[in-house]
């Protein structure tokens, strides 16, 4: 079978780290968008658990350099609702049959979520071999992510949920680990002052985290 995370794949091969962003006011979308492109985080996660999110996905579209996707995708309506937004592709924090045929629909990669063999096993059998390992740090971090490997070495894994600058390295250093969400690289802080070269700061030192 085809693999239908080729484009999810060179996605999350763009860089180590995918900043995960919770956007409160869409007039920051922009300037935050590219701060972190200026940084050398070019993929960006949106969540969408904000009332903003969508438009925030739109001005970030617009962004030379960027490529925005859409989080927390639960229900073929945030799919659809995300593609129109101008989200490039989508994370979910699971996978259900009905939001991975919207995604294939509405033709919108997705990174699906995964936290054991048996999840993953299943995904790999719908087409999909490049996941989201979530949450990562609760199901047992680096270790529980290597074992998992080590039968599964066709699927590779973007792990998110408690990484941070602490601890990413032994995620990336993993053979089936192609990059890491984080969120904090756009501190809720640094965003509302609006120190968008703080931003690029974190973004560049998130860049030197794959040794």
């Amino acid at each position: 079978m085809a693999s239908k995370s080729t484009r999810a794949r060179e996605i999350c091969d763009l860089a180590p780290i995918v900043p995960v962003l919770v956007i409160r006011d869409a007039d920051h979308a922009r300037p935050l968008a590219e701060a972190l492109v200026a940084g050398g985080l070019p993929a960006l996660e949106v969540t969408l658990r904000t009332p903003a999110a969508l438009e925030a996905i739109r001005r970030m579209a617009q962004v030379p350099g960027g490529v925005v996707g859409a989080g927390t995708l639960v229900t073929p309506d945030d799919v659809r609702a995300a593609k129109e937004a101008g989200a490039q592709f989508g994370v979910s924090p699971g996978a259900t049959e009905a939001l991975l045929a919207a995604c294939e629909a509405e033709g919108l990669p997705l990174l699906p979520g995964a936290a054991t063999a048996s999840e993953a096993m299943r995904l790999l059998e719908q087409g999909y071999d490049m996941l989201k390992f979530f949450p990562a740090e609760a199901s047992g971090g680096a270790p529980a992510l290597k074992a998992i490997g080590a039968p599964l070495p066709q699927i590779s894994f973007c792990p998110t949920g408690g990484v941070s600058p602490g601890n990413a390295r032994d995620y990336l250093g993993l053979s089936n680990v192609v990059c890491a969400g984080g969120s904090w690289v756009a501190p809720v802080d640094k965003v509302e002052a609006g120190d968008w070269s703080g931003i690029e700061a974190l973004a560049r030192d998130a860049v030197g985290l794959r040794g």
